[in-house]
Order: structure tokens, then C-alpha cells, then sequence
């Protein structure tokens, strides 16, 4: 009975201790996933590791994380180009005067919502070192053909091609985190993933500029030509280093070339440890209780409204903006590098801001992430609200400081998914199908959003995309509180059907401490004492 309740339960934030027999071919080490309670645990949560692990996440992490973070930071640089070279010339190049930006990022989206689920569910079945490095070959090779173009009808069809070879990295590695780390881990590594993916948002603006400076005019190509051309070629050699170095998945049983076989089976150790399951096959009951689960509604469910709450960066329309006839303020204007760099800020202080989520979600409040979604919402709440009040061109110093501030509250995306890897990780099937599912339906909705709510012709002022940010921030809080209710009370429903049945295993015990002479046949027995989950 208390296997089959443990089957489906939520691992428990706070302290994880079981120690596993070691097997002849296994670490001899206790496997111990405890609460951080040193200050360098702090600072980094393998240093208060015993050697043996502290060696294998060190690799895993040069491995994994760093192909991870380098490839996003890549992949966002390719997200943002668009947006840096619609305001570096491409608009007047492909006539775009009306909503064709908006319309290229909903149809990039289409092919990112079509790939991801399809990805991630391969990915319990194929390793991850062919599928990612793979989609990352298609998706430099379609930015390269881009800078190609000669009207935005091409640009749409290249940009449905990135969007569906982009689609399964995002996702994917989320749930190659949650089968490499243990919730004491995984926060801070889905933070630096992340936000290498805004450093590469923040860089491509540096790029853009540069790529304006140097190059606008080199071959007859326009400085915007040269920003996707750039991106594609510097792809490629992380692709085919993914070949080599990334990794399998542990609980699936294939070693990693770079573990011994003693690493492989402490992977797969610490992974049980914390509840995380290995493949196993589909079948109605798995369907129907995936189906059945609430985890596969309010999981992806809170995701969506954290990414679509997330507002539009609008201070690049803002400062382009003052260069229109008859200028707003006259007197005042921005040059293009200006436009590309200004925002930059944005991003920097935010970054800063994530990584003490990071930090402190995995530390000092030991694996739990709900605090940060709350925390988050409010303070973007405040920003949005000072955004929609605040006029657009009296304060200028005044409204560049709220910009630049105005995203210091989002932080809470990866430590959402972390925590959904960590609800389902008893089903690692499950635990694929809902991490693919929240980013997926996150673009399905952005994909439709966009079109009413922030449309190119609204910005600067956006009235209508900061209001909805703000109902979304509303309901992100309520679908939190729902989830920690539920957790609580399925929390409940384990712990007694677990005292029910160490009762049971109890009372057969004692019927069997005496054999049929009535002899006492309990010498040597090893008591069996309930974990804490």
C-alpha cells in the first residue's frame, strides 16, 4: 500500500534522505539529498557534496548546463533578431508597415507549437544527444536562409521553419534538468539556463548594432542581412560538438561515454533518491491517469499565464518613436545603435534579479518555488500599473528608469517548471508530456494573443497589453494558491494511507515473530522504519 501511494507522490521541497544497498557494482556512499546547510552549499550546492557526487555534477554540469546555456543564449539571440533588425532597417526593406512583425513572430510560433510535444515525448525514447543537436543544425540553416529574403512572405515561411526546428530545445532540456538534478539543484541551473537566453536577448542588441556599424553595405547586404547570417554560423559548431558531449538520460539505463559505469549507477541513485522514475511503457491505465491527474491541467495551466503575463519590451518602439514627423518632443531623438542599445539595461538588472531567485529558491527556501511566483506577480503588477499611468513623453529620464526596472519581478518561469518536473517526476513520461505542454500551450496562446492585445500599431503605449499583463499577474496567483492546496491535501491522503499501512505491516510482523512452537523468530530482524517524504 505504501508503494502503490508513493507511486504518484509529489517529491517533498523541504528534506529527501534514503540510502540504498549498495549493489556490487555501485557507489559504496550513502545517497543523501538533504537541505543546504553550509555556507559554500550556498554559494554552490555541490561543494557540500560528498567527492564521488561532487565529480559527476561537475561534469553533468559542464556537459549539460554549458551546452544548454550557450545554446539558448544562441537561440534567444535568433528570437530577438527580428524584433532588432525590424528596427534596423527590414521594416522599409520588405514594406512592413503594418502588423507583419506581429504576423512573422505569431507564424514562428505556429511551427514552435507543433514541434514541441512531438520533441519532448521523443526524447523518453531517443537519447538527447541525436534529437537536440539535430534540431539545432535545422535551426541555423533556416536563420542563415534568412537573411536572404526579398519580401515577408518569404520571412514567414523561414520563420515557421525556426520555430519548428527551435521547438524542442526549450522544453527538452527542462527535462533533461529533472532527470540529471535533485530539487536541491535544479532551481539555480533552470535559472542560469534561462537567463543565459535573456543575456543572448540582451546581446543580440549589441550585435544588431555592430552588425549595423561594421557591415551594413559589406557584399551589398544591409546590416540586418548580416545579423541572421552571423547567428546561423556561430549554430553550428555547438551542434556538432552535441554529438559528442551531451548526455543520455540516466534512469533509461544507456551510459554517457564520459561516466564510468560506478557515476552511471550513482546518477541513476540520486535520481531514485528523489522519486524520479525511468521510462517505462504507454498503456489505457498510464493515459487514463495522466488523463485523470490534476497535475496535467494546472501545471501547464500556471505556466501559460506566467508567459503571456509576461509584458512586450516596449522601450525600443518608445525610443524609435521620437524620431517620427512631426517629432513628439522636438529636439529629441535616437540614433539606430542607440535604439538597439538603450534597452539593455532592461535585461541586465533582471538577470541579476533571476539569479537571486535562483539562489535563494534552492538555499535558504529549500527547493520551494511558489514564494517567487507570488512575489513576482505583485512587484510586476506595481510596474505595469506605473507604465499604463505614467505619460509616454514628459518624464524622459523618469520612464527610461521604469523600463529598465520594469522586469525585475519575472523571474519565476524556470522555477515553474522546475517545479513541475519535481510534481511529476514519478512518471517520467508524464513528467515530458507536461513540461512540453506548458511551454507548448504557452505559445498557442501567444501565437493568438498578440493580435489583439499587442499589436505593433498600439506601442508605444501598449494600453491594452499592459492591461492584460495585469489580469494575467492576477491569475497567476490564484492557479499558485490552487496548486498548493491540492499538494497539501494529496499530501494528506499519502500520509494516512502510509500510517495505514505501516499498521498493517505491523501487525503481520508480530503474527510472524513467533513460530508454529511459538518461538521467537524476530532475532536479527531488520526493523523497517517509513521514510519522510
Amino acid at each position: 500500500m505504501a508503494n502503490s501511494a508513493a507511486a504518484g507522490r509529489a517529491p517533498h521541497p523541504d528534506t529527501r534522505s534514503v540510502d540504498y544497498e549498495a549493489t556490487p557494482n555501485s557507489s559504496q556512499e550513502k545517497i543523501v539529498v538533504m537541505p543546504i546547510n553550509t555556507w559554500k552549499g550556498y554559494v554552490w550546492d555541490t561543494w557540500s557534496l560528498p567527492p564521488e557526487q561532487r565529480w559527476l555534477l561537475f561534469k553533468v554540469d559542464a556537459f549539460v548546463l554549458t551546452f544548454a546555456s550557450i545554446g539558448y543564449f544562441l537561440k534567444n539571440i535568433d528570437q530577438s533578431n527580428v524584433n532588432n533588425a525590424y528596427l534596423s532597417g527590414m521594416e522599409e526593406d520588405l514594406k512592413m508597415f503594418g502588423n507583419e512583425l506581429v504576423t512573422s513572430t505569431s507564424i514562428w510560433t505556429v511551427g514552435y507549437v507543433i514541434g514541441q510535444i512531438p520533441a519532448n515525448l521523443l526524447l523518453t525514447r531517443v537519447s538527447p544527444r541525436w534529437v537536440i543537436p539535430s534540431l539545432e543544425v535545422g535551426w541555423a540553416i533556416a536563420t542563415i536562409c534568412t537573411s536572404s529574403v526579398k519580401s515577408y512572405n518569404s520571412l514567414y515561411a523561414l520563420r515557421f521553419l525556426v520555430g519548428l526546428f527551435e521547438s524542442g530545445f526549450y522544453p527538452g532540456i527542462h527535462y533533461m534538468l529533472g532527470s540529471w538534478y535533485t530539487p536541491r539543484e535544479i532551481g539555480k541551473r533552470s535559472m542560469i539556463f534561462w537567463l543565459a537566453g535573456a543575456i543572448g536577448g540582451m546581446f543580440s542588441g549589441f550585435l544588431q548594432a555592430a552588425a549595423y556599424t561594421n557591415l551594413n553595405g559589406v557584399n551589398g547586404f544591409a546590416g540586418w542581412r548580416w545579423l541572421f547570417i552571423i547567428d546561423g554560423i556561430i549554430t553550428l559548431p555547438l551542434a556538432l560538438a552535441g554529438y559528442i558531449f551531451f548526455p543520455n538520460i540516466p534512469q533509461h539505463g544507456k551510459k554517457t561515454w564520459w561516466t564510468t559505469e560506478k557515476e552511471h549507477i550513482l546518477s541513476i541513485e540520486r535520481m531514485k533518491a528523489v522519486g524520479s522514475a525511468g521510462k517505462q511503457p504507454w498503456t489505457k491505465e498510464k493515459v487514463k491517469r495522466i488523463l485523470l491527474s490534476w497535475h496535467t491541467y494546472l501545471c501547464p495551466f500556471l505556466y501559460v499565464v506566467w508567459n503571456n503575463g509576461w509584458p512586450q519590451s516596449a522601450m525600443g518602439y518608445w525610443l524609435k518613436s521620437f524620431n517620427r514627423h512631426p517629432p513628439p518632443v522636438p529636439g529629441t531623438s535616437f540614433s539606430i545603435p542607440e535604439i538597439n542599445n538603450l534597452p539593455i539595461p532592461t535585461t541586465g538588472i533582471f538577470v541579476v534579479m533571476g539569479l537571486i531567485c535562483g539562489w535563494l529558491s534552492d538555499g535558504p527556501c529549500r527547493g520551494r518555488r511558489w514564494p517567487f511566483i507570488y512575489a513576482g506577480a505583485i512587484i510586476t503588477i506595481v510596474f505595469l500599473v506605473i507604465l499604463l499611468k505614467m505619460p509616454l513623453y514628459e518624464n524622459i529620464k523618469g520612464r527610461m528608469v521604469v523600463y529598465w526596472l520594469s522586469n525585475i519581478g519575472l523571474g519565476a518561469g524556470p522555477l515553474i517548471l522546475s517545479w513541475t518536473n519535481e510534481i511529476s517526476s514519478a512518471d517520467t513520461e508524464k513528467r515530458a508530456l507536461l513540461v512540453g505542454m506548458s511551454n507548448d500551450f504557452a505559445y498557442v496562446v501567444q501565437a493568438v494573443a498578440p493580435n489583439f492585445v499587442w499589436k505593433t500599431t498600439d506601442f508605444p503605449a501598449a494600453r491594452k497589453g499592459y492591461t492584460w499583463s495585469i489580469v494575467l499577474q492576477v491569475l497567476s496567483i490564484v492557479v499558485t494558491a490552487a496548486i498548493q492546496l491540492l499538494l497539501w491535501r494529496d499530501q494528506r491522503k499519502e500520509a494516512r494511507a502510509d500510517i495505514a499501512s505501516l499498521s498493517e505491516f505491523r501487525v503481520d510482523s508480530e503474527l510472524e515473530a513467533f513460530d508454529s512452537d511459538g518461538k521467537d523468530a524476530s532475532a536479527g530482524r531488520v526493523k523497517a522504519v517509513p521514510v519522510d517524504v
